[in-house]
C-alpha cells in the first residue's frame, strides 16, 4: 500500500468507488458490513478523512441531500484519479504481506511483572471477550445477506481469524493452568545498579585525571551552605535526600514492577570565594547534594514517593527536595582514595591541568561518594572527583 494512503483512507476511498456516498450514509455501511471490526474509522473521523480525500483530488462532490435540522448533506463520489490510486492500494494491500502488532503481545512479554492470578483472570476475560467479538462478526455477517461475495470473504476472513486466536488462547490456558506456581511466580526484570549501567561515570579505574563525556541525568537534589562535618543543615538534608530516594524504590517497586539500588550521594561544591576551598573555610562551603535516579522512572511517581516520605518521615528537609536535571558533558574526573581531606593536591593539579590545556570550567565541582565514611576506614574512602570543562575555543 503507498505509504501516502492510509487504512483508513483507503477504506473511504473504496466505499465510494461502489458508489456516491454522504457522510451518514458511509458511517451506516461500515456499521452494517462490520468494519469497525478491522478498521479505525470512527463517525467524526469520517468527515475529517473526506476533507483530506477532496483536497488531494481523490473525491469530489457529486450532489446534496436534503439532511436534518435543515442542513444538505454532501454527497461524494471518487475521480479518476481517486480510482486509480484505490486500485494500485488495494492491490498492494492484497499481495503485500505486513507485520502487525497485537497489544496482546506486548502483554504476554511482560507477564513476568503480574502475578499469576491476575494473569490467569486476564486470559479468561480475553476468552469471554473473543466469544462477544464473534458473535457480533456472525451476526453482521448474517445480516449482510446477499452482498457482494468479496464482502462475505472479509466476514470470513475475521471469523477465521478470532477462531485460531481462540484455538490458540485454549491451549496456552490448559498449558498455564498446569504449569507448577513456582515456574509462574512473578519474575522481577534484573535489578537496575547505576554503577553497574554507567561504569564509566560511577566505577571508573582512573587515579589521575582523564577526559570524560558525562550524559544528561537526573538527580534528587536538596541545596545548603555549611561544613559537611558540623552543620546541621547538611546533616538533615542528606537524611531528607536518602528518605526520598528509597520512597521512590519502593514507589517503582510496587507501582512498575521494577526494583533499583539507590545510587550513591553525589555533592556540587562551590563558593562565593574560591579561596574558600584552598584555606579549608567550610563554613563558606556552598553544596547541592544529589541522588540520581533511573530514568526510567516518571517525574510524577518521583513527586508522590517525596509527599509519601514527607509524610511519613516528618522531616522538614524534604520540602526543600527537587528534582534536577544535568548534562556536564565533556569532563576530567578521577578517583580519589583516601580522606576527603586529602583531595586538595589533587585538584591543584587539576587546576594546573586545565590551565595549560587551554581548557575552562563550565559547571561546579562534583563529587560521588562510593564509599560509606560511618564504616570505611578513612584511608579507603573511594570519591570520584569531576569538573566539567570546554575549551576556549568552543
Amino acid at each position: 500500500m503507498p505509504e501516502d494512503l492510509t487504512p483508513a483512507e483507503l477504506t473511504l476511498l473504496g466505499l465510494l468507488a461502489e458508489q456516491p456516498r454522504h457522510g451518514y450514509e458511509l458511517d451506516e455501511v461500515i456499521a452494517a458490513r462490520g468494519m469497525r471490526e478491522w478498521t479505525e474509522i470512527g463517525f467524526s473521523s469520517i468527515y475529517y478523512l473526506l476533507a483530506k480525500l477532496r483536497e488531494r483530488g481523490l473525491i469530489a462532490q457529486a450532489a446534496t441531500q436534503p439532511g436534518v435540522r435543515g442542513r444538505d448533506r454532501k454527497v461524494y463520489a471518487v475521480t479518476a484519479k481517486g480510482l486509480r490510486a484505490c486500485a494500485v492500494s488495494a492491490e498492494s494491500a492484497i499481495a503485500e504481506v505486513r507485520p502487525v502488532f497485537p497489544p496482546i503481545l506486548v502483554g504476554l512479554a511482560n507477564q513476568p511483572v503480574i502475578s499469576p492470578e491476575r494473569v490467569q483472570g486476564a486470559l479468561e476475560q480475553r476468552v469471554t471477550a473473543l466469544a462477544e467479538r464473534v458473535a457480533a462478526v456472525r451476526a453482521a455477517a448474517e445480516a449482510a445477506g446477499d452482498a457482494p461475495p468479496f464482502v462475505h470473504a472479509i466476514f470470513d476472513y475475521s471469523l477465521r481469524l478470532l477462531a485460531a486466536e481462540q484455538a490458540w488462547l485454549t491451549d496456552y490456558l490448559a498449558v498455564y493452568s498446569k504449569t507448577p506456581a513456582t515456574e509462574r511466580a512473578t519474575a522481577m526484570p534484573p535489578t537496575y545498579d547505576i554503577k553497574r549501567e554507567l561504569k564509566q561515570l560511577y566505577a571508573p579505574k582512573n587515579t589521575t585525571w582523564s577526559m570524560a563525556d558525562i550524559p544528561q541525568q537526573r538527580f534528587l537534589a536538596i541545596d545548603g551552605q555549611g561544613d559537611p562535618n558540623t552543620s546541621a543543615e547538611y546533616a538533615a538534608a542528606v537524611e531528607a535526600v536518602y528518605a526520598v530516594a528509597y520512597a521512590v524504590k519502593f514507589a517503582a517497586k510496587r507501582e512498575l514492577g521494577r526494583d533499583f539500588v539507590v545510587s550513591p550521594l553525589e555533592g556540587l561544591w562551590w563558593a562565593d570565594k574560591p579561596e574558600a576551598f584552598t584555606a579549608g573555610a567550610k563554613s563558606s562551603w556552598r553544596w547541592t547534594m544529589l541522588i540520581c535516579q533511573p530514568d526510567w522512572v516518571p517525574d510524577d511517581l518521583i513527586e508522590q514517593a517525596r509527599t509519601d516520605a514527607l509524610a511519613k518521615k516528618r522531616l522538614p528537609a524534604i520540602d526543600n527536595i527537587r528534582l534536577l536535571t544535568l548534562h556536564e558533558g565533556p569532563s576530567l574526573q578521577l578517583v580519589h582514595i583516601g580522606p576527603y581531606d586529602d583531595e586538595a593536591p589533587k585538584l591543584g593539579a587539576l587546576h594546573e591541568h586545565i590551565d595549560a590545556s587551554g581548557l575552562v570550567r563550565t559547571g561546579k565541582h562534583h563529587e560521588i561518594y562510593l564509599s560509606d565514611p560511618r564504616r570505611t576506614d578513612p584511608a579507603k574512602l573511594k570519591t570520584i572527583l569531576r569538573q566539567p570543562v570546554t575549551s576556549h575555543t568552543s
